[in-house]
């Protein structure tokens, strides 16, 4: 194996997610070639429902000169309302001071502005490339694949979501994401019946499930449902129950609830409910982020669940960080850098995240004490307290020492 004091030239990037095209994008301006391959064989557009982006996400963008392109999608989260079963509410929280507001993306839309712009600048994806194994040789990684073919590069990439095969390469017995108890569900309504909330999104401790909603006009809203099931279930299993089938249970949920969640459940289109399956993070401190020449990057190795609205922002850190670090760094350095930097922010985020689902999973006496506990909160806590998370800010130009 040759010594560890060469520059990385060249990289593989497994997954077109949306960490991918953001990490080949910054690679390339680190002035490392990447190629990204995705084991779809077709493009992800218009798969998955809405998500965040919060400002930290947004903010990195701009290292790699992509944020003014992600500015305009979505619409602004400017608070969450808590509120109990009869909508009484519990707590409002808005953004830190100085913080601009989270923004509610459609999946889809960012996903194929982010994979234009890699196209735009001249990173190649590949489709229908399913990795199968990854072998170090004297002078780089040779990537495998099930139809067959090979790539060979200086290092690999993981970016290839919380079920990762990359990961499982580095270490073959890593730990699978943690179940948080709740299975999810989203959908987009076209046509809600109740006036917008003005940038607010509404969340409800049900007497049997947690609902969150936006109304965006008269045309268009969302919703999100994270149902406690204490045994845990896989995407598919999940997803073999139709929509059909799914939106009635749903909403008989909330039948008992003061809210307006089981009108926009019955108000929803078959065709627009995204079925997401079990909600999971990925346990880090468990977790070995690299090995010789193959790292990972995001969901892949520190996947918080969507409680955090962070994992996207996440992935896109860190992307935009492993390029620094290589950009300055021989690749263990550069790996080992990554890391210590990455690692203490993504693990205080999936720990707060944590704490939520539990709350969410609780049962209805742990719901009442939620409540207490949840108003306590909302008049003794200060928004400051999480400025920590928004203001994350990326130097691109800060040279990176190890």
């Amino acid at each position: 194996m040759e010594q560890n004091t060469a520059t990385v030239k060249t990289a593989l990037v497994i997954g077109g997610g949306i960490a991918g095209p953001v990490t080949a994008m910054a690679l390339q301006k680190a002035g490392i070639d990447a190629t990204v391959y995705e084991a779809y064989e077709k493009t992800a557009d218009g798969v998955g429902g809405g998500m965040s982006l919060a400002p930290n996400g947004v903010d990195a963008l701009d290292a790699i000169d992509c944020a003014d392109l992600i500015r305009p999608l979505g619409a602004p989260m400017t608070g969450i309302v808590l509120q109990d079963w009869k909508g009484r509410p519990l707590a409002e929280f808005g953004n830190p001071p100085g913080i601009r507001p989270m923004q509610f993306v459609w999946r889809d839309e960012l996903y194929r502005v982010l994979h234009d712009e890699a196209a735009r600048r001249g990173v190649r994806t590949e489709h229908g490339k399913r990795l199968v194994r990854a072998e170090e040789t004297a002078d780089g990684v040779t990537a495998h694949f099930a139809d067959g073919t090979q790539a060979i590069a200086d290092i690999l990439i993981g970016c290839d979501g919380i079920r990762s095969t990359v990961r499982s390469l580095i270490d073959p017995v890593a730990p699978g994401p943690q179940y948080a108890g709740l299975i999810s569900f989203g959908a987009r309504v076209r046509a809600p019946g109740i006036p917008s909330t003005e940038g607010k999104m509404p969340m409800t401790f049900g007497k049997k499930a947690f609902f969150g909603y936006q109304v965006f006009g008269a045309d268009d809203a969302v919703w999100f449902v994270n149902l406690p099931h204490p045994e845990p279930m896989t995407a598919a299993e999940v997803q073999a129950t139709p929509a059909a089938e799914w939106l009635p249970i749903l909403a008989e949920k909330f039948a008992a609830d003061d809210t307006p969640a089981r009108d926009l459940i019955e108000r929803t289109d078959l065709s627009d409910v995204v079925i997401v399956g079990p909600m999971e993070n990925m346990p880090p401190t468990t977790v070995t982020w690299s090995q010789g020449r193959i790292v990972l990057v995001g969901d892949a190795v520190h996947a918080p669940s969507s409680s955090s609205g962070q994992g996207a922002s996440l992935s896109i850190e860190s992307a935009i960080q492993l390029a620094r670090c290589l950009r300055d760094l021989p690749y263990a350095e550069a790996f080992a850098a990554y890391e210590a930097e990455r690692r203490p922010r993504v693990e205080r985020v999936i720990k707060e995240t944590t704490r939520k689902n539990a709350s969410k999973a609780a049962g209805p006496v742990g719901r009442v004490v939620n409540a207490y506990a949840i108003r306590i909160f909302g008049k003794l806590g200060k928004p400051e307290k999480m400025t920590w998370i928004f203001d994350y800010r990326i130097d691109w130009d800060a040279k990176v020492t190890g």
